[in-house]
């Protein structure tokens, strides 16, 4: 069992965050996310988002601190990497939309 986060540098209504991710399963990261106190809506299709608040408590109960380029590496290696689907663009304004 292997959870990682990165520094919390990314900013975000009124503090900074960081991500916390496994290269196991999403069920191992739930499992860790739940004993860290994170909300189920702080999961983001394939990270938490854990405020700075949070961090040394992560890494107390065992996340390995990792920079954001390795967490991306370690999370993609693992096959666990879920991109946000591409925007597409509106015929009619040339303006991006998200599909729905």
């Amino acid at each position: 069992m292997t959870v990682y986060i990165d520094p919390p540098v990314w900013p975000g209504h009124g503090t900074v965050w960081s991500h916390l991710v496994s290269d196991v399963s999403y069920e191992e990261l739930h499992a860790f996310a739940a004993a860290l106190g994170c909300p189920r809506r702080a999961f983001d299709r394939d990270h938490y988002d854990v405020p700075a608040a949070r961090y040394a408590r992560a890494v107390a109960l065992g996340a390995v601190e990792v920079g954001s380029k390795e967490l991306l590496r370690r999370l993609t290696a693992a096959g666990l990497r879920r991109r946000r689907p591409p925007r597409r663009r509106s015929p009619a304004a040339g303006a991006a939309v998200v599909p729905s």
